[in-house]
C-alpha cells in the first residue's frame, strides 16, 4: 500500500478525556526517564570507575547511550507512523527496562563472554538502554500531536519542555545522591548505590507501561506500509561514524588518521543516504518536509540552539568546580536556578501560545534572554561568588524554556498528519545531533585553549581532559587528586579563560539561531472549536475522517 492509499484510509477516533489525561501522565514519565538517563550517571562516574576499573572508557558510558538513542530516533518515528504510537511505546519501554536492568547488574557476575568485563558490560548495556530511550523520546512528542489539536499543543509542549529541563539538571543531583547514600544489603547481597541510577527505572517504567497498555488509545497508525531499511542502515552507519569521529577527535586529535577516516566514511555514507531518500517511495526522513518553510526554519533553529545549549551545559560543572573553586555538591545545586528559569519560561510560553496562537515572539525573546545570560556568564572570573552565578544561570534558563517546547510544536504543525511521527523524529534527530556536535566542538575549543595555556607555563605537559573532568567530579570529596595551591590557582585561571572561548562561541551560535528564527513563518494554530477544517484541511485529517489526496502538504496556512 503506497503513501497516498494509506492517507485515504487514515481514521482515528477521538480519545476520551480520561484516556488523554492518563496517557499524558504516562508519556511524561517515560519522557522524564529517557531524558534523565542522559545525565544521571555523570556524578556517579568516579565511583563506577573505581569499582569497574574503567578510567580509560569513562566517556563511553554516556556516549553509548546518546549514540544509540540518536540514531534510532528517525527509525522509531517512522515505525510509530506505520504501526501506531502505542505499540512502539510498549516495545520501547520493554527494551529500556531490559537495558536498565542489565546496566544495574554490570560487573556483578564477573566477565561475560564476547561482552567482556564490568565496564564493557555497562557500555554495551547502556547502548541497549539507548535503543529503547530513543523510542520513548520521540514517540512521546509525536503522541502529543496525535492527542491535541495545534492550538492546544502549546501548553503541553511547554510542560514536556519543562520536564526535559528538570531531567537535564536534576539527573546529576539524583545520580550523586544514589551513589553517596543508596548502598544497601539485601538478602546477603550488597547493592552499590550507583546501581540505583538504573534500577530506579524499573518500577516507574512498569507503572507507565501499565497506563499505556490499558488506557492509551491507538495513535498515529496510518494503515500499514513498510520501513525504508536501506535508509535506516545508512543513517545508522553515517551518524554512528560521525558520533565516533566527534568522540575520538577530543581523545586522539582531529587530524589523526582514525578521526579523518571516520569523518570521510560518515560523509560518503551520508551522501548515499540522501540519494536513497530521494528515490524510495516511503523514505525514512522525507526530504519533502524541508520544502515546508515552517518545518525547515524551526528545525534549523532547533539544531543551532541545541549546539549552544548542550555545548555550554556540558562544561559548566568543570567551570564551576575547577574554574570558580566550588564544591561538587554546590555546583550541582547551583544549576537549579537554570532549571527553575527553564521550567517557568517553558510553561508560560506554552500557555501563551495556547491562548494567542503566536509563538514567534516567544522564540525571539528566548534567544535574546539566552544571549544576554551567556554574555554575562562570560564576564565572570575566578573571584566570582555563588550569587553571581545564580541569577545569570536563571536568566539563561528563562531563555532556554521556549526552545525546549515551541520549536517541536511548530514543526509538528507544519507537517501532514500522516507524517507527524516522522516529522517529530526528524526534528528531534537533528536536535540531538546538534547537541552532540556542540559538545564536541566546544570540548575541542576548551582542550585547545587549556593546552595552549598549560604549554606556556609547563612546556612539554600534555593535557588530559579525562583527568581534568575526573578532578572536577571528585573535587572536595577527599578522593580527588592532591595539587599544590599554586597549581590549583593556575588551573582555575586557565579553565576560566578557556571557558570564555566557549561562551563566546555559544554567543555566536545563539546569534545565528536568532537570525534563523527571524525567517520562521507565523502559521495559524487554530483550535478544535473553530471547526473540523483545522484537522481536515490544515493538518491533513480530521480525527474522525479520512485524508484525501487533494489535501495540501503544508500543515497549516500562513497568516
Amino acid at each position: 500500500m503506497d503513501a497516498t492509499a494509506r492517507r485515504e484510509t487514515y481514521h482515528r477516533p477521538e480519545p476520551t478525556s480520561d484516556e488523554k489525561r492518563l496517557t499524558l501522565w504516562a508519556l511524561m514519565i517515560v519522557f522524564l526517564l529517557s531524558a534523565l538517563d542522559q545525565t544521571i550517571v555523570s556524578t556517579a562516574m568516579p565511583t563506577i570507575i573505581r569499582e569497574l576499573n574503567g578510567l580509560d572508557l569513562y566517556a563511553w558510558v554516556t556516549t553509548s547511550y546518546l549514540l544509540t538513542s540518536t540514531v534510532m530516533v528517525p527509525i522509531w518515528g517512522k515505525l510509530g507512523d506505520l504501526y501506531g504510537r502505542k505499540q512502539i511505546l510498549i516495545i520501547g519501554i520493554c527494551i529500556f527496562v531490559a537495558g536498565s536492568w542489565l546496566c544495574g547488574i554490570s560487573g556483578e557476575f564477573g566477565d561475560i563472554p564476547v561482552v567482556g568485563d564490568g565496564m564493557m558490560q555497562l557500555i554495551v548495556f547502556r547502548g541497549i538502554q539507548g535503543i529503547g530511550g530513543g523510542a520513548l523520546f520521540t514517540t512521546a512528542f509525536a503522541a502529543i500531536a496525535d492527542l491535541f489539536p495545534p492550538r492546544e499543543r502549546g501548553k503541553y509542549a511547554g510542560l514536556f519542555g519543562a520536564v526535559f529541563g528538570v531531567a537535564s539538571v536534576v539527573g546529576p543531583i539524583v545520580g550523586g545522591y544514589f551513589t553517596d547514600h543508596g548502598s544497601v544489603d539485601v538478602a546477603g547481597m550488597h547493592i552499590a548505590g550507583w546501581r540505583w541510577c538504573f534500577y530506579i527505572n524499573l518500577p516507574t517504567s512498569v507503572v507507565a507501561l501499565a497506563m499505556i497498555t490499558f488506557k492509551m488509545p491507538n495513535l498515529g497508525h496510518a494503515g500499514g506500509g513498510k520501513i525504508d531499511w536501506y535508509g535506516a542502515i545508512l543513517v545508522v552507519l553515517s551518524i554512528g561514524a560521525l558520533m565516533l569521529a566527534l568522540t575520538f577527535g577530543n581523545e586522539d586529535g582531529w587530524t589523526s588518521p582514525k578521526v579523518l577516516g571516520l569523518f570521510a566514511f560518515a560523509l560518503v555514507i551520508g551522501v548515499a543516504f540522501l540519494l536513497v531518500e530521494r528515490i524510495v517511495n516511503e523514505p525514512l526522513l522525507p526530504l519533502a518536509l524541508f520544502s515546508i518553510p515552517a518545518f525547515s526554519t524551526t528545525t534549523i533553529a532547533s539544531f543551532v540552539i541545541a549546539m549552544a545549549f548542550m555545548g555550554t551545559i556540558a562544561y559548566l560543572p568543570l567551570f564551576l568546580q575547577l574554574g570558580l573553586g566550588m564544591q561538587a555538591t554546590n555546583s550541582g545545586i547551583l544549576l537549579l536556578p537554570l532549571m527553575a528559569g527553564l521550567i517557568l519560561s517553558a510553561t508560560l510560553s506554552g500557555r501563551f501560545v495556547t491562548r494567542t496562537g503566536k509563538y514567534k515572539s516567544m522564540m525571539l525573546t528566548g534567544a535574546v534572554l539566552q544571549f544576554v545570560g551567556i554574555f554575562l556568564m562570560a564576564q565572570l572570573n575566578s573571584t566570582a561568588g555563588e550569587m553571581d552565578v545564580v541569577w545569570r544561570l536563571f536568566l539563561i534558563g528563562l531563555g532556554l524554556g521556549p526552545s525546549q517546547s515551541l520549536f517541536n510544536m511548530v514543526s509538528q504543525s507544519a507537517a501532514p498528519i500522516h507524517q507527524v511521527g516522522v516529522a517529530t523524529s526528524t526534528s528531534m534527530f537533528l536536535r540531538q545531533c546538534g547537541g552532540m556536535i556542540g559538545v564536541s566542538i566546544f570540548g575541542a575549543m576548551l582542550t585547545s585553549k587549556m593546552a595552549e595555556s598549560l604549554a606556556k607555563q609547563f612546556p612539554g605537559m600534555k593535557i588530559d581532559m579525562g583527568a581534568m573532568q575526573k578532578m572536577a567530579m571528585t573535587a572536595g570529596e577527599g578522593g580527588g587528586p592532591k595539587i599544590s595551591p599554586l597549581m590549583e590557582s593556575f588551573i582555575s585561571k586557565t579553565i576560566t579563560e578557556a571557558m570564555s572561548y566557549i561562551f563566546t562561541g555559544s554567543l555566536v551560535i545563539v546569534a545565528i539561531a536568532f537570525i534563523a528564527i527571524l525567517f520562521v513563518p507565523q502559521i495559524s494554530l487554530r483550535g478544535r472549536a473553530e471547526g473540523q477544517n483545522l484537522e481536515k484541511g490544515a493538518e491533513g485529517a480530521s480525527p474522525a475522517g479520512p485524508v484525501t489526496p487533494e489535501e495540501p502538504t503544508n500543515a497549516v496556512r500562513a497568516d
